[in-house]
């Protein structure tokens, strides 16, 4: 009997601790299956930070190429002396009356690219421009400030439009002429137009030109408040349908990290260039 009243007493206590043991699981599991906002970002995060690594990586891949470029072309040029890496010249007819010495790149006025105040304002934000063709169809000049906002999301369209003096031939490191960009598509995104298109050798195009345009966007590239006053000059020398060479002038806003003032001759090693009309002969 007093067995039988001692589980009565129990009973109702068993039944509250099960129910209430029941009540934590429930919870338990329904904490577990709303997920964990910390351990969502954190997953987030990863995967931010492996896109930027990956995109890292590429970039570091780029500039190795072109430093192996680089040095495929140095050894297919004759040894030049020092002076001869520089020039006096400033004026675009100076410029077009120098003659290739076996250095294709040279710096022009100590490297200085003689900006003006006016020139460096961001006032306008970032633009772009491309003067007009000339008389004789050929590209004449492109200047910019360029900056993050200016560079291109889409994927490049091929190219159709041939310059002035464009005669190309098969070598056997691919083209003698590229279709060249004043301003490289990855800068500004303009593509398929005349005014930004000029008959450039291989070597011109890549490594040389390339290696300064992916400086400049690497640089552009570190935040949205950088910005690059840029202008590339095609050199011509009298009526000649071909340039003799390029000019190129930048220099970043604010810090000089970008800052060069260079000519890159229109040669290529291993060839003859009638720069009158484009045509060719192999040495």
């Amino acid at each position: 009997m007093r067995k039988n009243k001692l589980l009565q007493l129990f009973m109702p206590l068993a039944v509250v601790v099960l129910l209430l043991g029941g009540c934590s699981t429930t919870n338990s599991r329904s904490v577990k299956s709303a997920g964990d906002p910390v351990a969502s970002q954190t997953k987030a995060n990863k995967k931010t930070q492996s896109a930027i690594s990956s995109l890292d990586s590429e970039l570091t891949e780029k500039r190795k190429e072109i430093t192996d470029l680089k040095a495929k072309l140095a050894k297919t040029q004759p040894a030049a002396s020092e002076s001869s890496t520089s020039a006096a010249a400033t004026t675009a007819s100076d410029l077009a009356n120098l003659d290739y010495t076996g250095q294709q790149e040279i710096i022009v006025n100590k490297n200085n690219p003689a900006f003006t105040d006016a020139d460096l304002s961001t006032a306008k934000g970032a633009w772009a421009t491309y003067s007009d063709l000339d008389g004789q169809n050929r590209v004449t000049d492109a200047n910019a400030l360029l900056n993050k906002s200016l560079m291109p999301t889409a994927k490049r369209e091929p190219l159709t439009w041939n310059p002035t003096g464009w005669h190309n031939k098969k070598t056997a490191h691919g083209w003698l002429y590229n279709r060249s960009h004043l301003i490289g598509y990855q800068l500004t995104g303009e593509n398929n137009n005349p005014k930004n298109l000029m008959t450039g050798t291989q070597t011109l195009n890549t490594p040389l030109m390339l290696a300064h345009e992916m400086d400049i966007a690497y640089y552009l590239k570190q935040s949205t408040s950088h910005y690059v006053r840029y202008e590339v000059k095609p050199i011509f020398r009298g009526n000649e349908l071909v340039a003799r060479g390029v000019q190129m002038r930048a220099q970043s806003i604010g810090d000089n990290q970008v800052y060069f003032n260079v000519y890159i001759f229109n040669i290529e090693p291993g060839y003859t260039i009638n720069y009158a009309d484009g045509t060719s002969t192999k040495n």
